[in-house]
């Protein structure tokens, strides 16, 4: 059985990783310019919520270019 406090303790650190400005490792960029929405994720969240991104992840990965 998970222990109550530990697990409110991971989602406050999921919830700090969310926010964290200095440590994503996927920059996405919406719209056209001069109207740019930046959004910045983790790639292993992104990975592991949507079924869709991670196709797309998995195939840039094998590319290894750098883009979407």
């Amino acid at each position: 059985m998970i222990d109550n406090n530990l697990l409110s303790k991971l989602t406050q650190n999921l919830l700090e990783i969310l926010n964290d400005e200095e440590y994503y490792d996927i920059t996405i960029e919406v719209g056209n310019d001069p109207d740019v929405k930046i959004f910045r994720a983790h790639m292993v969240i992104l990975n592991y919520r949507s079924s869709y991104l991670r196709r797309i992840l998995s195939t840039n990965k094998k590319k290894n270019n750098g883009t979407l």
